[in-house]
């Protein structure tokens, strides 16, 4: 196999592949083992940007990165949901804070990590994108329009226009070649991030057959938790499945074994959960902790552990009624799908960093981080060697980190220095009218002072989901506030019922083999070639059904039903 040069990638009028020539070595250059980057047509917007081109676009970059040379046997992807390169550095802060260290020493656990990349993350149609269509560029090397669940570029809410543009996810690629797979998350198993690992549908809103519009019904579409069953089809479907959002499973006349005064959300009649468990007859459903305590080693498991998504980690109940922690699922889902020889794949996220950032309220924001970061320590020590990580998020926030504190000064505190870079550290920072500010805001958002139709004006408590504001006179006094309080929501500068999520890069930290390949500024959907290229069953799969070219890359645009089993 010849060595590419560096991932700087020549433009054609043409779709045929042509080989780079070989690059003379240049001193201080990064060395990468590749196939050649196959070349990509130049784009005439927005026509230009098919399926098959962001495909193959994101496969020359993944190659020209080194991917090919990956020898993974087992990939698992964390999905910091949210996670913006500030949400990360304020966590570390926090982290080591809480460890009684000054805090901006510390590293979160995929900080140690030895390849660094950053991902663009809009969507086809939005500079600032939507989880759906950022998780589904990330599980199927296509990028999408903002909405869109596993399927290429369309009109939101057109099912009709959807049908025939599902894409093949990596996760499904992992169950045709032999594969176990896993999902697990602190949301929804039919929110927009795991649904968009199984399911294909053109709006992310359609959970459950309720959701279902009746136009989109009768045009074929069917519901994200249905689809979670039928996803069998490409081999077993995923053997761990671990999340909240057991509701939109149940029969809107069954009522929730936790809570009484809630009821599952289908009016299909059908029991989903009954299904998988008839699905599975060896495998274990469970609601608690206790109870996925004991179902551990079964051979397939579903947990779905609240009606909604599951609690903030700061507010779960730890005893056995309550609810795992992300890093037990996280190492409850490594054990069982190792036990498979050919290898797994495993997706797992952190889902409610996002919820509490669009809360405004950093405290949880920052929490959630750190209990990501505990569930990446746990699969370090969990998973076997020949296993490729990658943590990365799908989108920004307006979280802002801001004044000049000193070092140590609390991170959910209160900005002690100066407006200034110089001056008496020791006091309180004001601004130019006299009063002290936090060293995080947000740029939008219900922590907006003025006065709501849920609070009055001033500093605001979590939650707060306000349908209209007043105009703030001022900023509030925070001399005697505990900014550090849990509940205490950031001040946002643009009143908003829900804060916003930014268009910035996020931050991709990988380890293991083939995680060479992660460097430079990429394009979402590279990620998906950076995984499949550096697993060799996976892109052996792909080459089986004919998608690469003569130096086994894949860069064609595979067929999901060609992976279906007969």
């Amino acid at each position: 196999m010849r060595l590419p040069c560096p991932p700087v990638l020549a433009l054609t009028a043409s779709l045929g592949l042509t080989l780079l020539a070989g690059c003379a070595s240049t001193a201080g250059a990064r060395p990468t083992i590749a196939a050649a980057a196959p070349e990509v047509p130049q784009v005439a917007h927005p026509q230009g940007e098919t399926p098959q081109w962001w495909y193959r676009s994101g496969a020359a970059r993944a190659a020209g990165n080194g991917a090919m040379a990956g020898k993974a046997r087992n990939v698992i992807l964390f999905l910091g949901d949210g996670m913006s390169l500030t949400t990360v550095a304020a966590a570390r802060i926090l982290e080591g804070q809480r460890r009684g260290a000054p805090g901006e020493e510390n590293a979160l656990s995929w900080e140690t990590f030895p390849a660094t990349a950053l991902s663009k993350t809009y969507n086809t149609d939005s500079q600032t994108p939507d989880s759906a269509g950022t998780m589904t560029a990330i599980m199927t090397g296509v990028k999408s329009h903002m909405g869109a669940i596993g399927v290429s570029a369309g009109t939101r809410g057109d099912c009709a226009d959807s049908l025939n543009k599902g894409l093949l996810t990596w996760l499904q690629l992992a169950d045709s070649a032999g594969l176990a797979t896993g999902i697990v998350t602190t949301t929804r198993i039919t929110h927009a991030t795991p649904a968009a690992t199984y399911a294909h549908s053109p709006e992310r809103n359609w959970e459950n057959d309720a959701d279902l519009p009746e136009a989109a019904r009768q045009a074929g579409c069917t519901d994200i938790a249905q689809q979670l069953l039928t996803d069998a089809r490409f081999g077993r479907g995923p053997q761990v499945v671990l999340g909240g959002g057991r509701s939109q499973f149940q029969n809107a006349t069954e009522r929730d074994p936790e809570y009484d005064d809630k009821v599952g959300l289908r009016l299909d009649g059908r029991d989903l959960v009954e299904e998988w468990k008839q699905a599975h007859p060896g495998g274990a459903y469970v609601w608690n902790a206790g109870q996925f305590e004991a179902a551990k080693d079964a051979p397939a498991l579903l947990g779905l552990f609240e009606p909604d998504h599951m609690q903030f980690d700061h507010d779960r109940n730890r005893s056995a009624q309550g609810e795992p922690s992300l890093a037990q699922m996280t190492t409850a889902a490594i054990q069982s799908l190792a036990r498979q020889p050919q290898g797994f794949a495993l997706m797992v996220e952190g889902g409610r960093i996002d919820h509490a950032n669009h809360s405004g309220n950093a405290f949880r924001a920052l929490d959630e981080t750190i209990a990501l970061s505990d569930a990446v320590r746990a699969a370090v020590k969990t998973a076997p060697p020949d296993t490729l990580i990658i943590v990365t998020a799908d989108h920004s926030h307006s979280l802002n980190f801001v004044g000049y504190p000193v070092r140590g000064n609390p991170i959910l505190g209160k900005v002690r220095g100066v407006s200034g870079e110089d001056g008496d550290r020791t006091q309180y920072a004001r601004d130019a009218n006299g009063q002290t500010y936090t060293t995080l805001n947000y740029a939008n958002g219900p922590g907006y002072p003025g006065a709501s139709n849920a609070q009055p004006a001033g500093p605001k408590r979590f939650p707060h989901e306000p349908s209209e504001f007043k105009a703030a006179q001022g900023r509030p006094v925070l001399d005697e506030v505990n900014t550090e309080d849990p509940d205490y929501l950031q001040e946002g500068m643009i009143p908003m019922k829900s804060e916003s999520h930014g268009g910035d890069d996020v931050g991709v930290w990988a380890s293991g083999p083939g995680s060479e390949a992660v460097h430079g500024t990429i394009e979402q959907n590279t990620l998906y070639h950076l995984i499949v290229q550096a697993t060799p069953a996976l892109r052996a799969r792909l080459c089986k059904a004919g998608t690469c070219n003569a130096d086994g890359v894949p860069v064609e645009l595979p067929v999901a039903k060609a992976f279906e089993v007969e």
